[in-house]
Formats: structure tokens, sequence, C-alpha cells
């Protein structure tokens, strides 16, 4: 049964990711990683209390939302799988990571990893990826998959449920010196 606190949490989700879109522009040339603690969204302490009706609304509400984007996902694993990640098949091909092997369960690798890795339509898992963007619904630690220059996003939501949300965009790295240019102008 739908409660109204777990239609809250898919309806963050959905707004929490639109406020990202809004400044990152993610295409399917990029990742989101998706770090999400259903513990913390429900009020409980990280690792503590896992829901998997907390979990199915974000997941439903990512891919609901990589499903009018057309970005990738990326969805981290706890740290009892060391904060692996689960990835679509094509995910994996079209950006040349590396698969290993595991089933993320609710007790490891967590309620949001594991139903993901039911909701795919061919999910794989690979170790880490350089992501262009990321969510992280109750301070789950995705900056070990982002790309190495990482902007903060403010979002209109501090909260998904009761977690704490940070979101991230990256950009590429700025080179040179004194006399770089960083932007192409056609009369120079």
């Amino acid at each position: 049964m739908l409660t109204p606190e777990l239609a809250a949490v898919k309806a963050q989700t959905l707004q929490a990711i639109g406020d990202l879109q809004a400044q990152a522009q993610l295409t399917g040339e990029h990742i989101l990683v998706i770090g999400a603690s259903s513990s913390e969204v429900v009020g409980k302490r990280i690792g503590s209390g896992g829901s998997l009706n907390a979990a199915a609304m974000i997941v439903e509400a990512v891919l609901e939302a990589r499903a009018t984007y057309g970005f990738h996902v990326a969805f981290q694993c706890c740290e009892h799988l060391n904060r692996a990640l689960v990835v679509e098949r094509d995910t994996l091909r079209q950006f040349g990571l590396e698969e290993v092997v595991v089933v993320p369960v609710p007790t490891a690798g967590g309620a949001v990893a594991s139903t993901a890795y039911r909701k795919l339509n061919r999910p794989a898992m690979v170790e880490r990826i350089q992501a262009h963007a990321g969510l992280d619904i109750g301070d789950t630690l995705i900056g070990m998959h982002l790309r190495p220059v990482a902007v903060p996003v403010r979002g209109t939501l501090r909260e998904i449920g009761e977690a704490h949300v940070t979101m991230a965009r990256t950009r590429p790295k700025l080179i040179g010196g004194a006399r770089a240019v960083y932007f192409f102008d056609q009369e120079s």
C-alpha cells in the first residue's frame, strides 16, 4: 500500500533529480550516480533499518527520471560490497566499465541497490565509475564515484523523507596558466 510518506519520497526524489538536471544537463552521454540510505529516509541511522518500500520509491523515481532525460544511472551499494555499483549492461558497454560478480541484497548492498538490481532490465555490477553527477540521499558518500572536479548543486530540497540530500555535478578540469583559454571564440 502506497502511504502518503512513501508517495512523498518518490515525489521528492523526482524533484531533487529535476533540480540537479536543471544545472547538470545530463544526456545519454552521462552517468548519474545514486547513493541512498533507505534507513535514513525513514528516520533511522544509516544501515540500521532499511526499508524496501522506501527503496522501491527511490528506484522508481530514478528510473522515471532516466526515461525522461535519457541519462545512464548507477546505484551505489553500501560498504559491505565496497560501494560497488549496479548499472545496466548497456551502460557497462558504452562506458567501458569492468564487470564484477556479486548480487546485492538488503543486508549486503543495501535496500536501494538490491531493489535496483531486481528492477533494471539487464543489471551488471561494477566496482568503480567516474559519474558526471550524483545524488546522495542520507550521506552515503558517493564522492569516490564522481569525476575529479565536483561542483555542489543546491536544489530546492534539503531532505528526502528524513534523509539529508547532497547533489553535485562535475566539469572537466581547467588546465594551464595565465595564457590558457577556456572557451573557444571564433575570432581568436
